[in-house]
């Protein structure tokens, strides 16, 4: 369902004495296969690296996500990655609970490049992964972020206040849901309910600090209102987190023009 075929990465890919985009598998603390890319930056040599979590039924080479890659890598190298159960990754996906070891992976991963700095951007259900995350992976450990932003991320689970979120906890929850999921939005998705329930979001937002918090919604979200990101930002530890209410704004990165996108970008550099 992508735009951009995979084969357009693996033919860039050159030598590693090279500049080029370089595409790799990674495995995750539990022994999933992950597919990412890693992009340097269009502008130069960077010591910052964007690691870029995608929605739910995104990936790597979503057209949504290559946008927001190619935005991002005019200002930083970038890291994208496909979730597990999503594009060419194992495993099924567990809908923001072990994805954080995903993105813990491609954190690691971005590290390698050598790059002093790197900060994590999440779009709706990698918005909670990103929090979640950064929250877990604090202190000088390779998978730390130096920053984080959150895009259209719930603060709480199990949301059905609205069509589009009850229509996806349906696909996530009934067997006949799952197999639309696999066949119609090429995502697999694990069968089992979530055990023990992992850190929501908000529970999360205040193990986050002092790294740098950037939270942003659309206030024409069909998905998540307006209360998911204010209860988010309430419960930062005071002076740590900034909140940008976007107007006219929908979901998450396929609502996210190049505007704020490159707005985002340059908080990340700069925080």
């Amino acid at each position: 369902m992508s735009s951009e075929a995979e084969g357009s990465f693996r033919r860039s890919i050159i030598p590693s004495l090279t500049r080029g985009p370089r595409r790799k598998i990674l495995l995750t603390e539990d022994g999933v296969r992950i597919e990412a890319v890693y992009e340097p930056c269009t502008a130069g040599v960077t010591d910052t690296a964007i690691v870029v979590a995608h929605g739910f039924t995104g990936s790597v080479d979503r057209p949504a996500v290559r946008r927001a890659a190619r935005a991002f890598a005019q200002r930083a190298a970038v890291v994208t990655f496909s979730f597990r159960g999503h594009g060419a990754s194992g495993g099924r996906s567990t809908v923001g609970d072990r994805e954080v070891l995903d993105l813990a992976a491609a954190v690691a991963w971005a590290r390698v490049f050598g790059h002093s700095r790197v900060v994590t951007v999440g779009f709706s259900m990698g918005g909670s992964v990103v929090l979640r995350h950064a929250a877990m992976h604090g202190g000088r450990t390779e998978a730390r972020t130096d920053a984080v932003a959150a895009v259209s991320a719930p603060a709480r689970w199990y949301y059905r206040g609205t069509a589009p979120m009850r229509r996806l906890h349906w696909v996530v929850t009934r067997p006949l849901g799952r197999l639309v999921g696999r066949y119609g939005l090429g995502t697999r998705i694990h069968p089992e309910d979530w055990s023990p329930v992992p850190l929501s979001p908000v529970e999360s937002v205040p193990l986050i600090a002092p790294t740098p918090l950037l939270i942003v919604h659309g206030d024409r979200d069909p998905y998540f209102p307006l209360d998911h990101p204010r209860m988010l930002a309430a419960a930062a530890r005071e002076g740590t987190a900034e909140l940008w209410l976007e107007p006219g704004m929908g979901h998450a990165e396929n609502a996210a023009d190049d505007e704020l996108l490159g707005r985002l970008a340059d908080w990340l550099v700069a925080e």
